[in-house]
């Protein structure tokens, strides 16, 4: 079937709810995605952060192939061993203290979960979250979420959300009342445009929900699993939160959510309170189970550090070649490059140029590559980009 019918079909079929390019990807390798007519891609969106070990890894593939032959789900109400071994491995490499876990299908889920934990712990009602914050579009998590285009036309959303300028620590406490049970943050923001915040912001708001007796929540769904040269953004300011959300990464490509808290907190749920049909099935658990083994044995948080500082190396450089670039920030492997302009020509341009890039907000290009992706790679990436940029800027700035 040709790309177009392939194209018209979902157009049809599917709801119109993503923001689609005009190609059919097929098949993946590493950093790399081919189309149904065999063009090849280098991929620095990799499904949204979520292709850290890069596609298709042999050792996720055996994985899955091998569990499908033995048992593909197994409810939360039976015990299971292919379980049993992820929660061993995510004990081993989570913050100290972090070691009570829910299993979900997703990110958005994974920040439900961490909610109802505040609420139900505490005893409290009020959620802070942050400016630019995203933290998903289901109903609890678009109200902690701040963008009005996402939240537009789906009111009222749930009460006693209350948002402040991220790494702002004295609007923070400004903020927080007897009725405030948390304070939810990206670590970094990652759809608010890849920011990272002041140095000493993570440890004042950990001061902060210590000395006020709320619980900090970090939503690490896209800087989790080596994202950012850490296995986890916390650990860059040596930060450890009362719960953490997880997702995108975790399981290779499968769908998985992880809310991991401290025991006393995941334990004020009960039997019932809350539970999740797919969440913990065998399939997405030995999936996780490969991917972490790669990310450790792979030492892939390390290759994000190097190769990121590379990649952002790369990207400043041609900040200051143009002026069109305003700045270039983020931590490992989650970088952005800010534009004086709307950068959808650039992303649909570079298609044609054989690169996927992802946006974070109008004039944000977001990288999140698979952490496996190669410098020569890199290197081809930052050559077309820089053919981009001169285009967009002798467009728009030299006419």
């Amino acid at each position: 079937m040709s790309s177009k019918d392939l194209i018209e079909i979902e157009n049809r079929y599917m709801a119109n709810v993503y923001a689609k390019r005009p190609i059919v990807i097929v098949k993946g390798k590493g950093a790399v995605v081919w189309d149904n007519e065999g063009k090849e891609y280098i991929d620095c969106m990799g499904g949204y952060g979520v292709c850290i070990v890069g596609h298709a890894h042999p050792k996720v593939v055996e994985a899955i192939k091998r569990q499908a032959e033995k048992l593909i789900t197994c409810h939360g109400s039976l015990y299971n061993d292919v379980r049993a071994q992820l929660l061993q491995k995510l004990a081993g490499i989570m913050p100290s203290g972090l070691d009570k876990f829910f299993f979900s299908n997703s990110g958005s889920e994974s920040v439900e979960c961490a909610i109802k934990l505040a609420r139900k712990y505490t005893g409290k009602s009020e959620i802070i979250a942050t400016m630019r914050g995203y933290h998903g579009k289901t109903i609890g998590a678009l109200s902690a979420t701040w963008d009005e285009k996402y939240r537009g036309g789906f009111g009222p959303l749930m009460p006693d959300v209350k948002h402040v300028p991220f790494g702002n620590i004295e609007k923070a406490k400004e903020t927080i009342t007897d009725k405030t049970a948390a304070i939810l943050v990206e670590p970094i923001q990652g759809e608010g445009g890849v920011r990272v915040p002041p140095d000493n912001y993570l440890p004042q708001l950990r001061e902060l929900c210590d000395e006020k007796d709320i619980l900090l929540v970090l939503d690490e769904v896209q800087t989790g699993f080596g994202r950012t040269g850490k296995m986890f953004a916390c650990q860059h300011w040596n930060v450890t939160p009362d719960v953490m959300c997880l997702a995108k990464a975790v399981a290779g490509g499968v769908p998985m959510g992880v809310t991991a808290a401290k025991n006393e907190i995941m334990s004020s749920l009960t039997v019932g309170e809350h539970s999740s049909t797919f969440g913990g099935n065998a399939l997405s658990c030995a999936a996780a189970s490969a991917a972490i083994d790669v990310i450790v044995n792979e030492k892939l948080p390390e290759r994000a550090a190097e190769l990121g500082e590379y990649f952002k190396g790369k990207l400043s450089e041609l900040g200051k070649e143009f002026k069109i670039v305003r700045e270039v920030r983020g931590l490992g492997l989650m970088l952005g490059m800010e534009l004086r302009f709307d950068c959808k020509d650039i992303i649909f341009e570079a298609l044609d140029q054989g690169v996927i890039l992802l946006d974070a907000g109008v004039n944000v290009l977001r990288f999140l590559p698979p952490l496996v992706i190669e410098k020569k790679q890199i290197d081809t990436v930052a050559v077309i980009l820089e053919k981009l940029l001169e285009k967009q800027e002798h467009d728009k700035l030299r006419g």
